[in-house]
């Protein structure tokens, strides 16, 4: 009897989240019988120190993740700016990686940071980064009331606020050096809430950039948080 690998969902967070925002995800995914790795970048936790963090640093951690322990047969989603690390690492762990799954995120184009993605998001991460003694991109919770969770509970938007933590700088003002996953042989697919509002783009437009058209699921850019049964049954539908 040969050996088998078990399908792993790696779950990449977004930006000022920690691994903390995937586990309703994750717990969905568990119960139809998936193994899942949910991951925190560098300088997201509390009590790790986000200064002088590169984009390098977040990548080559999810890389050292995966192949710390193995994994195979994986499948890599990134939500929001997870796309940066996911892509990053799929190249290099492309071996192992089943599918890469981009969940209302961005698909980096070669050489083009977050930050210059959109002039008015860029705008204002290059001034945090500036004014902010550690070099971090702080979160308000405006932005969390008006855009990343626009219309939901605001108990619910205030304590998602509460467990964010401030971005290193880095991760949004470095960009990849590769292209595409797609470009090397990897599948892809776009996942995209159809309330989302707080791209920087158009989903439409970043799936374009995989030529995939995206796959739609109820809620907005955090629906992974209060609609996680929605989130989850897309994904296993690209198994």
């Amino acid at each position: 009897m040969g050996i088998t690998h078990e399908t792993t969902f790696v779950l990449v967070p977004g930006a000022w989240l920690g691994a903390w925002s995937w586990h309703p995800v994750a717990r969905v995914l568990r119960e139809h019988g998936h193994r899942v790795l949910t991951v925190t970048a560098p300088g997201l936790s509390y009590g790790s120190s986000p200064v002088g963090l590169r984009l390098s640093d977040a990548v080559d951690h999810v890389v050292g993740e995966v192949v710390d322990r193995d994994l195979k047969d994986v499948v890599l989603v990134g939500h929001s700016w997870g796309g940066y690390p996911v892509t990053g690492a799929a190249h290099t762990l492309a071996g192992r990686v089943r599918r890469v799954v981009y969940y209302n995120a961005v698909v980096p184009e070669r050489g083009v940071s977050m930050a210059e993605e959109n002039e008015a998001y860029g705008s204002v991460i290059r001034e945090s980064v500036a004014a902010t003694s550690d070099g971090t991109v702080p979160l308000t919770l405006d932005a969390v009331r008006y855009g990343l969770m626009q219309g939901e509970p605001e108990e619910l938007q205030e304590l998602v606020f509460s467990l964010t933590l401030p971005m290193p700088g880095g991760y949004m003002t470095d960009a990849l050096d590769v292209p595409p996953v797609t470009a090397a042989g990897l599948d892809a697919s776009y996942v995209l809430g159809t309330d989302d509002t707080s791209l920087a783009r158009p989903g439409a437009e970043f799936a374009a950039r995989l030529g995939v058209e995206p796959s739609m699921v109820p809620g907005g850019h955090m629906a992974l948080l209060n609609h996680p049964e929605g989130i989850a049954a897309a994904l296993l539908k690209l198994l």
